[in-house]
């Protein structure tokens, strides 16, 4: 393993120490070996100078340079125009590298390169280098092109009233989106490149003068201590810099919604955006801000207060259902009125399979018939998902194998598990309902008992960097205000300041409700007077 490790930091090493050389010809040949059996590497060497001839190249990756803007603004910049001109020699000897850069090619972006790795790291992601005879110099000139995928509603997170753009893969687009919702300059934007071989690029977004300067060094520290070949998803990133890997629930929010980050950033949280991927990573995150979507805050406080009751409801439904019917039926069912009982008792009579193995049929049908819909997009997915659960569940009655019951019970779980918003919550409840089902299988209620005792006590020792997971809940006395936003919500006016568990620096949203309204009054006064005159 030490070995492995020592090539590939040898490999990374050789290539930096390749020194740039004067000689044209020395750099296009080291470049060509590194980049050997590598097809769409182009190399365009030419000549510029009426009577003398100034060699030059440039190269690039043929599909993401745009080959336009290399054409015009570089190759005709430099190979008609500079034909043109007839400088001084001594002036264009010494000086050629300079000439080239600020006189003759009008490009936004242009750096000077002065290590070959660099150069070459700079072709890979799709800009152009410009090498110049007789200079240790290598013109970097940004020209990245590749294709995008244009800017959609987000598949995951669809809303009836809001925003219905989503981020797309490509992390510029992905800023720009969110900047666009800041416009503040205490909005800061840092970049990093995860990976020794992928090189992907990391950006770091929060908010001066509010974020926790704590916080932000513990993020940057774990995401420099990432040694890894590749990120190739943001998931990569949330797996390697998490607290608690063990864990089945989620401690860093994913969304593809810009408004939900920028909403994230004003609060004093941080976001990562990862190049090659439409979702943005939030931290920290809470059980609370996992469960909160982002149509509760464009909704009418009335409304979302409902729906938040509705969506904390749905948590032990699809947590607890199959392990209650299992524990009822085989160890309780005293504990139910007794026509219901009976009822029970004669739907079962035909079933062959004890509570506890006709509960595992059915779940395990169903998460079958789930991943089955997931891998087939589009309206066919959704078909056979429905399609499959009412065809199967029938027969499965008519043949006996369940009782009308259990479908009912699965039916109730599946609906509520999908009115979740977040999709790693919901993941980690379906992992924790099957550990639920075994415990009420062996120890009937007392198991249920068991298991929501460990689940809770886990999710109160989880922290997300260094912020307990289950906040507002796990401190009340300190975090009282923030229940404003919690499993209710209050109307807008009344959540003036941002989150006290953050420990950021400028809690202030917004100005208080007398202010408000006197100055609601105040207006009002003088428009009364307006009219008085």
């Amino acid at each position: 393993m030490k070995k492995d490790e020592k090539e590939n930091k040898n490999q990374d090493q050789e290539t930096v120490e390749i020194p740039i050389s004067k000689d044209i010809d020395h750099n296009l040949n080291k470049i060509k070996e590194i980049l050997s059996d590598c097809d769409d590497v182009i190399y365009r060497e030419f000549s510029v100078g009426k009577k003398q001839n100034y060699r030059f190249a440039i190269i690039y990756i043929d599909g993401l340079t745009d080959k336009k803007l290399v054409s015009e603004y570089v190759l005709e910049a430099l190979m008609h125009e500079g034909r043109d001109e007839v400088p001084n020699p001594r002036m264009v000897g010494t000086n050629l590298y300079k000439l080239s850069k600020e006189g003759n090619i009008p490009i936004t972006e242009v750096e000077d390169l002065k290590c070959l790795k660099k150069s070459i790291d700079a072709v890979l992601i799709g800009e152009t280098i410009v090498l110049v005879d007789g200079f240790k110099e290598i013109l970097m000139i940004s020209s990245r092109g590749w294709p995008l995928r244009s800017i959609t509603e987000p598949v995951t997170e669809s809303v009836a009233r809001g925003p219905r753009d989503g981020f797309n893969e490509t992390s510029k687009v992905n800023t720009s989106l969110i900047r666009r919702r800041i416009r503040d300059p205490r909005l800061k934007l840092k970049y990093k490149q995860i990976g020794t071989k992928s090189k992907t690029d990391i950006a770091i977004m929060y908010l001066d003068k509010v974020v926790n300067n704590e916080l932000l060094k513990e993020v940057n520290k774990r995401l420099d201590d990432i040694s890894i070949d590749a990120i190739l998803e943001s998931s990569f990133i949330e797996q390697l810099i998490e607290d608690n890997w063990k864990s089945p629930f989620p401690q860093l929010q994913s969304t593809e919604r810009p408004d939900r980050v920028a909403a994230a950033i004003y609060e004093g949280k941080i976001a990562i955006v990862v190049d090659n991927t439409p979702f943005v990573l939030i931290l920290p995150a809470t059980w609370n801000a996992l469960l909160q979507s982002a149509e509760d805050y464009y909704d009418r406080w009335v409304g979302a207060f409902i729906v938040r009751l509705v969506r904390y409801l749905a948590i032990p439904l699809s947590l607890l259902l199959p392990a209650f019917y299992i524990a009822v039926t085989t160890y309780h069912p005293g504990i139910l009125p007794t026509q219901l009982v009976l009822y029970l008792a004669a739907t079962r009579i035909n079933v062959p399979f004890p509570a506890f193995i006709e509960a595992f049929i059915m779940e395990i049908t169903l998460e079958i018939l789930r991943e089955s819909g997931t891998r087939i997009s589009g309206p066919i997915g959704t078909t056979i998902g429905i399609v499959g659960g009412l065809v199967i569940g029938e027969a499965a009655v008519q043949a006996g194998i369940v009782s009308p019951f259990m479908i009912i019970i699965v039916a109730l779980t599946t609906i509520s598990s999908f009115a979740l918003p977040n999709f790693a919550i919901a993941s980690g409840l379906r992992f924790c309902r099957f550990i639920i089902m075994l415990l009420a299988t062996v120890l009937g209620l007392y198991g249920i008992v068991l298991g929501l005792v460990i689940i809770i006590a886990h999710l109160c020792s989880l922290k997300s960097f260094g912020i307990p997971y289950m906040e507002p809940y796990s401190n009340i006395i300190s975090s009282f205000r923030d229940f404003k936003d919690s499993i209710i919500r209050v109307p807008q006016k009344f959540m003036r300041l941002r989150p006290e568990y953050l420990n950021i620096k400028n809690r202030v949203r917004m100005s208080s409700i007398n202010e408000i309204d006197s100055t609601r009054n105040e207006s009002v006064g003088d428009q009364k007077d307006d009219r008085g005159k």
